[in-house]
């Protein structure tokens, strides 16, 4: 019985891992990773599939690995002034309502529900219901 577990779990991670790398964030990945995952193998496959899915999309970050360069460059391009911060920049900061310019995220980069703006000379998305900053892309 173990090994059957763990052997479905082995081939639930094997499928869901390239799946779930293009997901993004953690929501992202650990909802597609269990979908996935279920669908190969059934319940523990779900939880495997949304455990792998949860950390690939938490490596990616809210952006995919591949659109942070194209990103940042963007936003290095556009020459947005940075807002001088206190605090260390980190995901979960939140940032004050006022003082702070927020801009559109291109939709070529799928994250409409987020603004970017530059802190301490850092590109962030935050999270403009919250300000809270939900990335930071380098």
């Amino acid at each position: 019985m173990v090994r059957r577990v763990i052997g479905t779990a082995a081939i639930a991670v094997a499928l869901v891992w390239p799946v779930s790398a293009m997901a993004q964030g953690v929501p992202g990945g650990m909802e597609r990773g269990a979908r996935e995952g279920e669908r190969a193998g059934g319940p523990v496959g779900a939880i495997v599939g949304g455990t792998v899915g949860a950390v690939v999309g938490g490596v990616a970050g809210v952006l995919g690995v591949e659109q942070r360069p194209r990103f940042h460059r963007y936003v290095v391009e556009q020459h947005r002034p940075s807002y001088h911060y206190r605090e260390p920049v980190r995901v979960g900061a939140v940032l004050p309502e006022s003082g702070v310019t927020y801009y559109e995220v291109p939709a070529e980069y799928g994250a409409p529900q987020y603004r970017y703006t530059v802190v301490n000379d850092r590109t962030v998305l935050v999270d403009p219901r919250t300000h809270r900053i939900v990335d930071v892309i380098e």
